[in-house]
């Protein structure tokens, strides 16, 4: 599988809805390149939410404030994230999540700033495994017989985890060209590359 570079990234919050004033605390990606991930090179940067951050999101992320306190501001991380991404297509588990909040917090980075088209590997999998009911990350990567790291929610690992995902869920469903792997997994709103 080489027809495209991808960046597999995700998000770690403060809740689960960034239009009720919920932000990115952490943004992890990494990139895969002729079909290899180059998990050496990876991105990962915690990011100051400029608020605290509720109990129940430290319990699944467990980041704390102290993590955050001295980090950079998403005017300065997203802009930084969208060029380690650039020339290749964004891939998310769950992308619709992960998305709402790029589009969200990207109104409060100075100048035009788009996002590039996105895939989902959930999506991805409700097409590669149509009779199965559950297509989260913890089932999607037990189902492909993945091992899932202790630290899971947390971004960098969820990443490499999603990223192995996808590579093996291309090659399950015989995914070519990349008019096919667009026609399972882009999400509806993504804005196609020229």
């Amino acid at each position: 599988m080489s027809f495209s570079d991808f960046t597999v990234f995700d998000v770690e919050t403060t809740g689960l809805d960034p239009r009720r004033g919920d932000r990115i605390i952490e943004i992890a990606g990494v990139r895969i390149e002729s079909g290899i991930i180059k998990e050496e090179t990876a991105f990962t940067q915690f990011v100051n939410p400029e608020r605290t951050i509720p109990w129940e999101a430290k319990r699944v992320n467990n980041i704390q404030d102290e993590d955050v306190a001295n980090a950079p501001t998403i005017d300065q991380v997203l802009p930084s994230f969208l060029e380690f991404a650039q020339g290749s297509i964004l891939v998310a588990q769950n992308a619709n999540f992960d998305m709402n909040f790029l589009e969200t917090e990207k109104e409060l980075c100075w100048g035009y700033i788009q996002i590039p088209e996105c895939f989902c590997t959930m999506k991805l999998s409700k097409v590669i495994f149509p009779h199965e009911f559950r297509h989260n990350l913890d089932i999607i990567s037990h189902r492909l017989g993945l091992q899932i790291p202790e630290s899971r929610h947390r971004a960098l690992p969820d990443v490499l985890l999603t990223a192995q995902a996808l590579l093996k869920m291309i090659e399950m469903g015989n995914i070519s060209s990349l008019d096919d792997l667009r026609s399972k997994s882009a999400l509806r709103n993504a804005v196609k590359q020229s």
